[in-house]
């Protein structure tokens, strides 16, 4: 099964190859990548959301030029770390990521694993507030991206 844990999706994963990192939310999804010795994540960008065909193909994209061995999803816990609307939200976007992998023209699905975001998005506004003096603008347009980076690097520090 490709939804894993973190230890398990590097024990698939090819050497040399990344770790892509989603923010998914109803309007945009973040996306991050890791260095190919899984130490540092860095923004990539943020995909607007329109239609489902419309996503695959953007995600799709990013696969085929940055190769791609594993997947981390941010999950929304809730503070007391149980499991409300907005996970089930994400599990299904991550099941349907996977469902349709070969329709984006793969042939084997990556390992996934889920990350807990708790605060990730509270934790880069305030950086672009407090450290960044950053406009209201300006976060918008830079938070899914900086949250899914916030994600994909705790996940890197677990695997260290």
């Amino acid at each position: 099964m490709p939804i894993c844990n973190l230890q398990e999706m590097k024990s698939r994963m090819v050497f040399g190859t990344r770790i892509v990192g989603f923010d998914v939310g109803d309007k945009t999804i973040g996306v991050s990548i890791s260095d190919p010795m899984l130490s540092i994540a860095t923004a990539i960008g943020t995909v607007e959301r329109k239609d489902w065909a419309a996503d695959l193909a953007a995600l799709a994209a990013i696969f085929k030029v940055r190769n791609v061995g594993g997947v981390v999803v941010g999950l929304p816990l809730n503070m007391d770390g149980s499991e409300g609307p907005r996970c089930a939200i994400t599990r299904k976007f991550a099941n349907k990521f996977l469902a349709d992998w070969k329709v984006m023209g793969f042939a084997k699905e990556p390992p996934l694993c889920f990350q807990d975001e708790r605060l990730s998005t509270s934790a880069v506004d305030r950086f672009l507030v407090k450290e960044a003096d950053t406009t209201r603008k300006r976060r918008d347009a830079v938070v899914d991206k900086l949250a899914a980076t916030y994600i994909l690097q705790g996940a890197l520090d677990r695997l260290g």
